[in-house]
């Protein structure tokens, strides 16, 4: 399947706790994923992977916190990408 993960890690609550936490993420799903830009992640990706990054993440993601969306499609092909100001186009699977 093809996912588009996007996170949102709250720093300001404990900032060194929550730079700690945003560190882990990005290099958690880094393992898994493309990173597009910030804290955006795509590509193709088994079951079995989405689980291992989901039990990784949540390790270190605190419900209370922090967020994770995961937008999931079995054809990445019905997705267009639409760049508005710098064109930094990391995957090429859209059009």
């Amino acid at each position: 399947m093809y996912v588009i993960l996007i996170y949102d890690i709250n720093i300001e609550e404990d900032n060194k706790k929550g730079q700690r936490i945003l560190n882990n993420s990005f290099k958690i799903c880094k393992k898994y994923l493309n990173h597009v830009q910030k804290s955006v992640f795509e590509g193709e990706i088994d079951k079995a992977q989405l689980e291992k990054l989901h039990a990784e993440l949540n390790r270190y993601i605190r419900k209370d916190l922090d967020s994770v969306i995961i937008f999931k499609s079995n054809n990445p092909r019905w997705l267009m990408k639409d760049f508005w100001g710098i064109k930094e186009d990391k995957t090429s699977n859209f059009f």
